[in-house]
């Protein structure tokens, strides 16, 4: 019966205006919508299939601030069976090496896990790099872009899928996998999910608790920073045709000037 964590992240809905804080260029959080990250939804689903099928547990784990609970709340509604939330005000702006250091931390603290389940790239910072970071840092394989999972015994079982075609991989458990959009169809929350989710566990943590001191980790402490930003520019009206019989060929000419043809 696998122990599975999934790493869940709260984004900026992308239907939202988002936008840069003018004050450190970090991502204006408070400024949009915030909601469960679509990749996610996925992860959790296949942790869920795979519990389904053989049984154990599944702990949801973020890093992020107080609000991002509604991100885990879902998770959980969709049933997961408990969380873990690191939240603290010194992981504002931290990088992505920084960000993996400490999933890698509170993953240590769920007892006996033998999966851990992640989306191959979030919608706010499309690093794509965290699930493999955080396999290095725990000593795991790596199973990344996965479009099927299977659990074979204390093996996994994995088809990626990427620009380039599909691989076939298989690893030793515990392991680090990753998921594509097209790996599965998330579910909807029932209500009596998301009745039962109030009353799931869900064991808040600071860096501290993790061993880690605040001038490890924030934005004075990442590897790289942005200098200025600016909003993007109002999009220029475009070019009219009146087609007088020589239509065809005034489109013709301008994209021959714009090299698309």
């Amino acid at each position: 019966m696998p122990n599975i964590v999934v790493l869940v992240k709260q984004v900026p809905d992308t239907y939202s205006e988002r936008k840069l804080s003018s004050a450190d260029h970090t991502l204006d959080r408070a400024s949009a919508d915030a909601v469960l990250d679509e990749i996610n939804e996925r992860a959790v689903e296949e942790a869920l299939l795979i519990k389904e099928a053989q049984g154990g547990e599944v702990t949801v784990l973020t890093a992020g601030p107080e609000r991002a609970t509604d991100a885990i709340r879902k998770a959980l509604s969709m049933g997961a069976d408990k969380a873990v939330h690191v939240s603290d005000e010194s992981l504002h702006g931290a990088d992505i090496i920084q960000t993996a250091k400490v999933l890698a931390k509170a993953v240590g603290t769920v007892e006996g896990y033998d999966l851990i389940v992640a989306g191959n790239e979030s919608t706010d910072g499309v690093g794509g790099a965290i699930p493999a970071m955080l396999a290095e840092l725990l000593g795991l394989p790596q199973l990344t872009h996965a479009r099927k999972v299977e659990i074979d015994g204390t093996s996994v079982k994995v088809e990626r899928e990427t620009d380039t075609g599909r691989t076939f991989l298989e690893a030793s458990l515990p392991a680090v996998i990753s998921v594509g959009e097209k790996i599965n169809e998330p579910r909807y929350p029932s209500f009596k999910g998301i009745m039962a989710a109030k009353k799931k566990p869900v064991t808040t943590l600071t860096i501290a608790d993790l061993g880690i001191d605040a001038g490890e980790v924030g934005l004075g402490n990442a590897a790289t920073s942005v200098l200025e930003s600016a909003p993007k520019p109002p999009r220029a009206a475009g070019q009219q045709i009146t087609d007088e019989g020589d239509g065809g060929t005034k489109i013709a000419e301008y994209l021959v000037s714009q090299k698309l043809i």
